[in-house]
């Protein structure tokens, strides 16, 4: 099957596939960030047992596989009688796993911020909380723009794991996957999705790179 007849065909489920690729990339990537955020603070926090916590939970779900972890969500889960929607398991398996490299990159970051300004800042009485909301968090964050405008592309990449379960409306691999059990699509159906898969992915790259540009810390 050639292009014009697989997009005149399945056109629209091409679009939908995307939507639903773009609306996982968006949702996963956010959890991603707020809880890579939470674990950094957790990771430099003076408490020594929810420093250990952090770093079990970076070394976890840094190394672990995605689509083991989604196997664990759909399949293990029942028989604690624990069950989740399809849609659920692929929403946290795409944002546990994004979280801990987040994490890691905001630890970057924050290697950018001079001591002194710590020091200044305990001198004035800052508590702990305070520094890393209006000091370090801040910085880290102008620091990391780019790594976290590669974790959002590495995210959208990562929703392909949707394909390994029955997700509906499916995403963009998902498709793929059911167009060359229906049909014949071949390697076309692959270009088509693998092509929408990059022009996102320049997109997301181009505003990060605008955004960095902006908020860049000059040294």
């Amino acid at each position: 099957m050639d292009i014009s007849a697989l997009l005149t065909q399945y056109g629209d489920k091409y679009l939908q596939a995307l939507l639903t690729t773009w609306k996982l990339t968006v949702f996963s990537f956010a959890i991603a960030f707020l809880i890579g955020i939470l674990i950094t603070v957790i990771r430099v926090c003076p408490i020594r047992p929810l420093q250990l916590f952090g770093d079990f939970y970076v070394q976890i779900f840094r190394n672990i596989p995605g689509a083991a972890l989604l196997i664990l969500l759909v399949y293990a889960l029942p028989y604690l009688n624990i069950i989740l929607s399809y849609y659920t398991c692929v929403l946290i398996a795409t944002s546990l796993i994004p979280s801990a490299f987040c994490s890691e990159y905001l630890m970057a970051g924050m290697n950018t911020i001079a001591p002194g300004q710590i020091e200044a800042a305990r001198a004035l009485g800052m508590s702990f909380s305070k520094i890393m909301k209006n000091i370090v968090i801040p910085q880290a964050l102008r620091s990391s723009v780019l790594s976290l405008t590669n974790l959002l592309v590495a995210t959208m990449l990562t929703t392909a794991l949707a394909s390994q379960v029955p997700l509906n409306p499916m995403d963009l691999t998902g498709l793929v996957s059911h167009i060359n059990t229906h049909a014949v699509g071949g390697v076309t159906a692959f270009l088509i999705s693998a092509v929408l898969y990059c022009a996102t992915a320049v997109v997301i790259g181009q505003i990060g790179a605008r955004i960095d540009r902006k908020v860049r810390i000059l040294r």
